[in-house]
């Protein structure tokens, strides 16, 4: 039989936190082959960007620590599986759609940790 292991993350960098606009948000989920899911975790939606694979980070997370390089959210108390940007830049709706990851451990502790860390600020654009 295969040994079976788990290692879960046990550190999380983080190096940039801004609060967007919804609106900013969703445009910038959208690419030319189409969109990326936003992830939603107990009354935020966010996106993080991961730090550049190399041999520093590779070793990092095999050793449970993950570098997230930028996350931008916004506030949404309940839940949706898919939010709709109008812009007339795109002629018409776009649909983005969002993941529920309230039940991971790694996104509810980020998300307790930036409701406890978080200063109010300015959003950008709406």
């Amino acid at each position: 039989m295969v040994k079976i292991s788990f290692s879960p993350i046990t550190e999380l960098v983080v190096h940039e936190v801004v609060k967007v606009g919804m609106d900013d948000l969703l445009r910038e989920r959208i690419t030319p082959s189409g969109t990326m899911p936003l992830y939603w975790c107990n009354g935020l939606v966010f996106s993080f960007s991961s730090v550049p694979m190399n041999k520093r980070v590779l070793d990092d997370y095999l050793n449970g620590k993950i570098h997230w390089m930028e996350v931008h959210y916004a506030d949404m108390a309940d839940y949706k599986e898919v939010l709709e940007l109008n812009d007339e830049h795109y002629n018409g709706s776009m649909k983005i759609r969002v993941i529920d990851t309230s039940r991971s451990a790694l996104h509810s502790d980020f998300i307790k940790w930036l409701k406890s860390n978080s200063k109010p600020a300015k959003e950008s654009n709406k």
